[in-house]
């Protein structure tokens, strides 16, 4: 079955975007940050089992509302096996690395530090069920640890290359203040380093997307215009936050030049995913606003008997500091 994914990345290497050509991509890989915890509680407070984070991807998958469907590697292995991707057009991915700012088992201290390198899946192993695998690198304005950081990046490539498997690239902002110079932002910062690393990069290597956090339009827009036919910028979700915030990422985002968004907890903790997504296309193809579509998905929740975690009002506020910048 053809995917989606490859029709879409080259009409934006074209040059030819148009808003259907906007990639979304749901992250389910969060057993691999989050452990135990990765399928969420439920009313009782008790932990989901794994089996109801599987039938989320199963469910999404279906819906064909999704491009792209990020997994860590054991789950792929699973649904790949049950044959859940044969006649889809969704492009399954998984993470190929599990650096250390994201392991998050309850308790940890880990994002405490800089971010270093680590790998779990290998991509042997791996290649039987995808071609395609995100690789995390965090920049902490520490000169040794970005550059071992950066040289894993390189040895990761290699391997890549060698069994057929491309790959795009995420970037974190740190976790805590990395004591940039005066007057330098950390949008900015990112967006340096990004291109800096990807420099000396051939083609054959380069990374399909880039998946980074949103620092705002200015950020945005310097870096999406960069290279755009090369250099395809994408977003991640973050935190989940209201509804409001996530359809406004979503809408500043594609305005000021992200070509994909990549949402795990935006689209995870949703009362209703489906319809998340749903309106996510509709944002996209600018039929409705950020703050019509937060209304409508609480009428769809309304329809279904779903209690909304938040009162309308509520949810349509903005909470996350970049997207006030442009709101």
């Amino acid at each position: 079955m053809s995917k989606i994914l490859d029709k879409k990345l080259a009409n934006i290497r074209a040059g030819k975007y148009k808003p259907a050509d906007f990639i979304i991509a749901d992250a389910k890989d969060g057993d691999i940050g989050f452990g135990r915890a990765a399928p969420g509680a439920d009313a009782s407070g008790k932990m989901k089992s794994r089996e109801t984070h599987l039938q989320a991807i199963r469910d999404m998958t279906n819906s064909g509302l999704v491009d792209v469907m990020l997994m860590s590697a054991s789950t792929a292995e699973r649904l790949s096996e049950e044959g859940l991707f044969k006649k889809s057009k969704v492009t399954p991915a998984i993470r190929l690395n599990d650096t250390t700012d994201i392991w998050s088992a309850r308790g940890g201290r880990y994002k405490e530090a800089a971010s270093r390198h680590h790998r779990t899946a290998r991509i042997d192993q791996a290649k039987k069920y995808v071609d395609l695998g995100l690789y995390s690198v965090t920049f902490s304005n520490e000169r040794d640890i970005d550059a071992i950081n950066a040289e894993a990046y390189s040895d990761f490539r290699a391997e890549a290359g060698a069994n057929k498997m491309r790959h795009f690239l995420e970037i974190f902002n740190p976790a805590f203040d990395i004591k940039l110079a005066s007057k330098a932002d950390i949008g900015s910062f990112i967006n340096d380093n990004i291109v800096r690393t990807l420099a000396g990069v051939m083609s054959e290597d380069f990374p399909a997307f880039l998946k980074l956090q949103y620092n705002g339009p200015r950020a945005m827009e310097e870096l999406s215009s960069y290279d755009p036919a090369s250099l395809i910028v994408g977003i991640l979700g973050g935190a989940a936050g209201t509804t409001r915030d996530t359809f406004e990422l979503l809408s500043q985002s594609e305005k000021y030049g992200a070509r994909v968004a990549l949402f795990g907890r935006k689209i995870h903790f949703a009362e209703s995913p489906i319809d998340i997504v749903t309106l996510m296309r509709e944002i996209v193809a600018r039929t409705v606003t950020p703050a019509e579509a937060v209304k409508a998905y609480h009428g769809a929740l309304q329809k279904k008997g779903i209690k909304p975690a938040r009162s309308l009002a509520d949810d349509s506020q903005l909470t996350e500091t970049p997207l006030k910048l442009a709101a």
